[in-house]
């Protein structure tokens, strides 16, 4: 029974983990503009994401080593440090940002004024807080935003159109194919931030997973992942039929949650802000810690965020730079929801550079042993790598050609 309740426990975590400010900004914008037609880029960058963090967490149990340790060990400096240089601060910034935001539409204070703050209570949670109870308080807080669903059974919601957007992708008259796959890679990158399978990597061995834990490993990412992409699903619906029949483009945070105050009221604004600021700041705190961790094993020193800072350094102090830089950036006054709208298309294009280590390690009969990829799993996870590679490649003529989806 005891096991049954920590794997679900686990699922729930996973499922209000997975929606981040990237994951929220690009679903609203994209329901409201484009309705369901772009359905199809969550449905494939979530298989990516559970096929790649399945494999991470099986390297992580198997090999009791995360695996950027193992990406330095095995495929060598010179890749090890691309990989680190991928990891930007913009995910960190974006999320203590979209945090702030939601503080002032609960306070009507300026968001700015919220930043320092933000930032002081990630670097407390990441320096003080449980590794299970971090995890797990705000991963449940974060399924308030199941209200989006609840919310779309009281709109007068036309399934049918909804069902017909989804299958039938389409780009509308007013906007242009370039600007429609500006946004394709958007919901792809959210679903892929590179910090992610850093992080489940790294918690495995947080949590001090095996393989006697794969069953519940593979339970928390093949289902708990989807499930969480569901939630993405709904907020772009819900923008689907209140937002885009009245032409409002999301601009802001607050629109998002649009839908749910107009079916549910002011008990639903409040559960959606709730579930806002929960996967904004657990996904902070997860941007912090993978920073932290990714050049704690690309260096070889001490990590973890349950050891004391005087027994791993380093990693606490890459992480509370990390956090100090990110606020920085934000204090500045550059637009939260650009930040967001960048930070998740330039994770696109950093993919490869870490999803790539991943393939190899899981393939590696020396860490692995009989828990290796097979041969119908290689198929797939090379395919996926092949169109992250061509997403990287894209990325950034997008960017510019679109004014960031202008």
């Amino acid at each position: 029974m005891t096991r049954i309740l920590k794997i679900a426990l686990g699922v729930m975590t996973a499922i209000g983990g997975f929606v981040d400010v990237g994951n929220l900004v690009t679903s609203g914008i994209t329901g409201a503009r484009f309705g369901m037609s772009l359905t199809w880029a969550i449905v494939i960058g979530t298989i990516g994401m559970t096929l790649y963090g399945e494999m991470a967490g099986r390297v992580s149990a198997v090999a009791r080593r995360p695996v950027f340790h193992i990406v330095r060990e095995r495929l060598g400096v010179r890749t090890a440090l691309a990989n680190l240089a991928a990891f930007m601060l913009l995910s960190l910034a974006a999320e203590i940002g979209g945090v702030a935001l939601v503080l002032e539409l609960v306070t009507g204070f300026n968001y700015l004024v919220w930043v320092p703050l933000i930032g002081a209570a990630v670097w407390l949670v990441v320096w003080r807080l449980p590794f299970g109870v971090m995890e797990n308080l705000f991963g449940l807080l974060g399924l308030c935003l199941l209200v989006f669903v609840v919310a779309l059974f009281v709109l007068p919601t036309d399934w049918g159109m909804l069902w017909h957007g989804a299958t039938h992708p389409s780009v509308p008259p007013q906007e242009g194919h370039p600007v429609y796959l500006f946004y394709a890679v958007s919901l792809f990158g959210a679903c892929l931030m590179p910090y992610q399978v850093v992080f489940f990597s790294s918690g495995g061995r947080e949590e001090h997973w095996t393989s006697r834990n794969l069953g519940e490993m593979r339970t928390n990412a093949i289902v708990g992942f989807p499930l969480g992409a569901l939630l993405s699903v709904a907020i772009m619906a819900a923008a689907a039929v209140v937002l885009q029949p009245s032409g409002i483009d999301v601009n802001h945070l607050g629109q998002v949650a649009l839908p749910v105050a107009q079916a549910l009221g002011p008990v639903g604004l409040v559960l959606a802000l709730i579930g806002f600021a929960a996967a904004m700041f657990a996904a902070g705190t997860e941007c912090a810690l993978s920073i932290g961790y990714s050049a704690a094993q690309f260096f070889g020193w001490g990590w973890g965020k349950d050891r004391q800072p005087r027994d791993a350094p380093q990693f606490h102090v890459i992480c509370l730079a990390a956090v100090i830089a990110a606020t920085a950036f934000i204090l500045t006054s550059i637009d939260p929801v650009t930040v967001t709208i960048v930070s998740v298309v330039l994770g696109a294009a950093a993919v490869p550079l870490t999803y790539f280590p991943v393939l190899v390690v899981a393939n590696d009969h020396d860490y692995m042993g009989r828990h290796v990829n097979r041969r119908w799993l290689n198929a797939v996870a090379t395919t996926f790598l092949a169109l992250m590679v061509v997403t990287s490649i894209v990325t950034i003529p997008l960017i510019l050609f679109t004014k960031a989806g202008k």
